[in-house]
């Protein structure tokens, strides 16, 4: 059997890679990269990792800050975190905009814990 064919050394494919559960978004995100602040749209959260879409690529690990008001049932909550860029897609042939997703390292425990009560109260409904 070819080892690449093997099912424990296979390595899963989208969806099924990630640990932990999404839910979609739609507001602003600050991310902050070396040449300064630029303005984003959120495309989806989890407790891991946020995606976003932007104007221009940002290279596949590149260190980044990001920060966003995620609204949520107790109102709004500001959320900041660091993290590296994972995927860096272009959207199209026709636009100049990119899916952008960053796996956040470093973010304050109740942060996270935000996010993640967001992501299971959406996907309740």
């Amino acid at each position: 059997m070819d080892p690449t064919q093997r099912e424990d050394l296979m390595v899963p494919e989208g969806r099924n890679r990630r640990r932990h559960p999404r839910a979609r978004g739609d507001w602003p995100v600050m991310v902050e990269l070396p040449d300064g602040p630029h303005q984003a749209r959120v495309r989806d959260v989890s407790k891991g990792g946020v995606s976003f879409f932007l104007d221009r690529p940002i290279p596949e690990m590149t260190l980044l800050s990001v920060e966003f008001d995620l609204p949520c049932s107790a109102g709004v909550r500001r959320i900041r975190g660091t993290g590296a860029v994972v995927r860096c897609s272009k959207i199209s042939k026709a636009l100049d905009h990119y899916e952008i997703a960053v796996f956040l390292t470093e973010m304050a425990d109740p942060d996270r814990a935000t996010i993640e009560a967001f992501v299971t109260e959406t996907l309740l409904v």
